[in-house]
This record gives C-alpha cells, structure tokens and sequence, in this order.
C-alpha cells in the first residue's frame, strides 16, 4: 500500500517553498542594483511606512536614500550638515541656531548654501514650521587630482574607478588639505554632490620655522608654515622638514607625526 500524505501537511509543504523563493528572489533584487527597484514600490514603502520606519529603511539600505525626496520635518529638527529643498533649489544647512523673539515663539537661525552656487544665505524657521528634507547617501572616494581649469576636485570611486567632478567650495577651506590618495567622503543626492569632507586628523609638513626670540621667559609655541599655505602654532622644539599632525576641524596642532 501506498501512503498519500494528508492535503494540510501537503499544502504548508508548498507554501514553505513558494516563501523560501520569494525571500530568495526579494534578497537578490535588493542586492543588485538600485535601478531595478521601480519608484511604485518606492512609493508605496513610504505611504504604508511612519517617519520613523522610513527614516530607519534609508539608514539600513544605502541604496535608497536617493529614493526619498520630500519627507517633513520640523525646523526644530534642523542641524548642521541636514540637506534641504526650498523654492526648488537645494541647500545644506550650515549653522543653526535656537533663540526665542518674545511673544513671536522660539524660531531657528540657520545659514544655508546653495549647492550649485555655493553662495550662502540666512533663513528663519520657526520651530514648528514645515521643511522639506532630502536625504543623501554617503560614499568613499579618493582624491586624484584637483582641475586647474575648471577649478574642480577630481575625486575617484575605489571599487568602479568611476571619476567624479567635485566644485572645491563643496569642501569648504578644508581643501588645502587634500593630498595625493586621501580618502574623503561625499554625500550624494541622484549621484549629484552635495557636500564632502576629508579626515580630521592629516599629515602635513613644515614648509618654515619661525625661529623663537631669546628672551628669558622663551615663549612655548611659535608659528610655522605649512606645506600646503597654512599656519598653524607648534610647540617650540618643531622645525623645517618635521612631519606633524593637524586637526582639520580647528586647524590646530596635534602631535608629530
């Protein structure tokens, strides 16, 4: 005799498989490409998801941050470095600040750049007011060359070798750090830079020392020149030729290197 398994257990066997294929092509198609994610499933992920959940969902795949644009925030919410949209053009925040007007309610002082131009500008929010944020995504590149014609940093992909034009305003006085083979890092929107920053501890090289004044009360530090065109104060005992290690944020010394 022949023993036919009964219809429930046969039928969960079928959806356990047709699960495990589905899980399976679901995986395969977010590991590709972000171009074979069509924009209807973008945009029922975000209908169906709160701000929380789809803040999390672009922190967890990189792939999509360029799929969400026009999601609200409060200008309390506002910080340094946060990408915005407003009258259709693209801004990054550069400095904000809470203060109170009184009986007009606590607002926020932000400085803004236009990313095309680079020229910035001062806006007011109030706290409570409606801003359009953008999310970028942040990708690693390193830096090759910097374009004397156009005034452009040629940065390059690590793993495509794919180049990529950067305006040097984007990099804000932190430019003169560059060096051959630096890695910096570059937040894209639709593989558009919006800003980039390098390392905050660089490598530099004393270009001149100034020499200190014999005096009796000899001063601890003194100024010298970088290779790059910067000055900066070291401790007295650094001379021509040493290698030191700079903060970039302050532009202050740190330590030999």
């Amino acid at each position: 005799s022949f023993y036919y398994p009964k219809p429930s257990h046969q039928k969960k066997k079928k959806m356990r498989v047709v699960m495990k294929r589905l899980s399976r092509a679901l995986w395969d198609l977010k590991r590709t490409s972000s171009t074979k994610i069509s924009r209807p499933l973008s945009t029922y992920i975000q209908s169906k998801s709160s701000y929380r959940e789809s803040r999390d969902f672009l922190f967890a795949s990189p792939w999509s941050a360029t799929q969400l644009r026009g999601a609200k925030s409060r200008g309390a919410d506002l910080k340094p470095g946060n990408v915005i949209e407003k009258k259709g053009r693209i801004y990054q925040v550069v400095k904000a600040q809470h203060t109170t007007q009184g009986r007009g309610g606590a607002i926020i002082q932000v400085e803004l750049r236009d990313v095309d131009s680079g020229s910035k500008s001062n806006e007011r929010f109030r706290t409570d007011e409606t801003v359009e944020r953008v999310f970028v995504a942040e990708k690693s590149f390193t830096y090759l060359y910097t374009d004397e014609e156009t005034g452009n940093i040629v940065l390059m992909e690590p793993e495509t070798y794919e180049q990529l034009d950067v305006p040097k305003h984007l990099f804000g006085e932190c430019y003169v750090y560059l060096q051959d083979d630096m890695k910096v890092n570059v937040q894209l929107y639709n593989e558009r830079a919006m800003s980039a920053s390098i390392p905050t501890r660089v490598t530099c090289t004393v270009a001149e020392s100034e020499i200190p004044m014999r005096a009796s009360a000899t001063p601890q530090y003194k100024k010298v020149l970088l290779d790059n065109g910067l000055t900066v104060q070291v401790p007295k005992h650094i001379v021509e030729g040493d290698k030191i290690i700079v903060n970039t944020i302050d532009h202050s010394y740190m330590s030999r290197a």
